[in-house]
């Protein structure tokens, strides 16, 4: 049963013998599925309990609601959301790393003594990342037109999804990352204010932004900036999906330079995904829209869909996503819910790879083909192999701010793919474990050294010339 609402209810009851068995009975009736159960406080003649409690539809709780106060005894004394408590005044908060205890404090943190440290980045604007915020800080910036699966909610709806992400930089990579929510849609606007506010933060997080505004966004930035600008949607998909079918092919023993690829979605993340499989050494694949496969012979109006069609489709193969999966080796799924059936599946090739990744609902039922496919992967925590971009943006992040980088380029995200895959052990590899959990402790720190040995190699690096033209200074940072 998929849990769509929990509720905390909190009830007081007659303090007499099957009280609680009562209740519990109801909440059964009713369809929910019971968590905890916790005694608040013992009163005179009553017990306060809070119940936390699920369900697959929201209007079962308001029949619950009412089947609990028709209990002689059982008073409804609070129901509350899960979801909106853990919200309730923001995910975040600003925290101080430096403490004013006294009026020496007060000066060396602000004025007089702040004027050396502003006067010293005037002299050398790279000691800016070593005495203020951006040397850990990024920017999340969104104008609300992608978010999740809800759309063009609008940026005041799209600034709790971003304080989450900002929770999840801070978790996984200890960053400190600001969400910039944007009222303005243009392309024009959104660069030239991210611009504006750029000189804050050591790189820029593109986030939830439709396509296809998006790549012109992302490239426009890269174009203006010197610091990394990273479209989640895009790169960390991409890293985290070409990580998982590595080791996919790994387990069912298939070369990716052999295998028929389907793709369907040509999205934000359809394009990256393509580009960095093309990269990775994958040399047939079709990518399909809602419209079928895209093919060189008939193309888009639109310029990543064009690129697609000049890149992809070596055969011209026309026809339908099903029509088309016919004999692949690889279906990735980034469009959306119940597009395949089992008798698709059964016309893939032997051991097929299904990663259908549209959350909450796949592609296709991964209960339906469990015993044909050779390896599955979703993007739902409830299931095997989840293909999570939380793999990979704190680590890519946290590398390329240690060690300065000017851009996040393609070698950057192919090292952090392939040390992604190579966290899994050979001896564990499995059809159900081809990526490593997100909690795993050693993903964001094994990510940020691919990534800035990566940074290095191909002349992206500030770090390292920056430490040299420092060294007969007094002052050593980040001394390693």
């Amino acid at each position: 049963m998929a849990i769509s609402l929990n509720v905390t209810i909190r009830l007081k009851l007659v303090n007499k013998p099957g009280m609680l068995a009562q209740v519990l009975a109801v909440i059964a009736a009713e369809g929910g599925n019971l968590g905890s159960i916790d005694v608040v406080s013992v009163e005179s003649g009553y017990v306060i309990r809070e119940l936390m409690v699920g369900f697959s539809e929201r209007k079962n709780m308001a029949r619950l609601v009412g089947a609990l106060e028709e209990i002689p005894g059982v008073e409804v004394e609070q129901v509350a959301d899960r979801v909106f408590t853990k919200h309730l005044g923001g995910k975040m908060e600003i925290k101080a790393r430096s403490e004013i205890l006294d009026r020496e404090d007060l000066s060396t943190v602000y004025t007089p003594g702040v004027a050396r440290a502003s006067q010293a980045i005037a002299d050398d604007p790279e000691l800016v990342y070593q005495l203020t915020i951006k040397g850990n800080s990024v920017a999340i910036v969104t104008d609300g037109t992608a978010v999740l699966g809800l759309g063009d909610i609008g940026p005041e709806a799209a600034l709790p999804v971003m304080e989450g992400k900002a929770l999840l930089f801070k978790k996984f990579g200890g960053i400190d990352a600001v969400p910039l929510c944007l009222n303005v849609h243009s392309i024009k606007e959104i660069v030239d204010t991210v611009v504006a506010c750029a000189p804050t933060y050591g790189g820029i997080n593109l986030e939830d932004i439709a396509a296809p505004k998006c790549f012109s966004i992302e490239e426009e930035l890269v174009r203006r900036l010197d610091i990394p600008v990273f479209h989640d949607d895009q790169h960390g998909t991409a890293i985290v999906v070409t990580a998982g079918l590595i080791n996919a092919l790994r387990v069912v023993g298939k070369s990716i330079d052999q295998v028929k690829i389907v793709i369907n979605g040509a999205g934000a993340a359809g394009v990256a995904v393509t580009k960095m499989l093309l990269v990775t050494g994958a040399r047939d694949i079709i990518i399909c829209d809602r419209n079928g496969a895209i093919s060189r012979d008939n193309l888009s109006a639109v310029d990543s869909k064009k690129w697609l069609a000049e890149h992809t489709n070596k055969g011209c193969v026309h026809g339908s996503l099903p029509e088309v999966i016919g004999g692949a080796d690889v279906f990735i799924g980034v469009s959306g819910p119940g597009l395949l059936h089992r008798e698709d599946i059964l016309r893939m090739a032997e051991k097929p790879i299904i990663f259908a990744l549209a959350n909450p609902v796949p592609e296709v039922d991964p209960n339906e083909i469990q015993d044909i496919a050779g390896v599955i992967a979703t993007g739902r925590s409830d299931f095997p192999n989840q293909i999570n971009n939380v793999l990979a943006f704190p680590g890519v992040f946290r590398g390329a701010l240690d060690c300065h980088a000017r851009v996040i380029n393609d070698a950057m995200c192919l090292a952090a793919a392939r040390v992604l895959a190579d966290l899994v052990p050979a001896e564990q590899l499995s059809p159900e474990y081809i990526i490593p959990s997100v909690f795993h402790e050693g993903v964001c720190p094994a990510v940020s050294h691919a990534v800035q040995k990566a940074a290095k190699e191909t002349g992206v690096s500030r770090r390292y010339r920056f430490e040299e033209k420092q060294q007969d200074k007094i002052l050593v940072f980040n001394a390693d």
